[in-house]
């Protein structure tokens, strides 16, 4: 699926409350990490 900035993003459903950001491989956000859910920006602003 394509995202409004054009880029392609898949969910991939996991388990245990996971929630990884991946892009290109590279790990953009770890819930696991922060213990929360990440603010827009802070993923975009990794992007560009």
């Amino acid at each position: 699926m394509k995202a409004k900035t054009g880029v392609e993003v898949k969910l991939t459903p996991g388990g245990r409350g996971e929630f990884t950001v991946l892009a290109d491989g590279r790990k953009l956000w770890d819930k696991s990490q922060t213990n929360r859910f990440p603010e827009h920006q802070e993923i975009m602003s990794q992007l560009e």
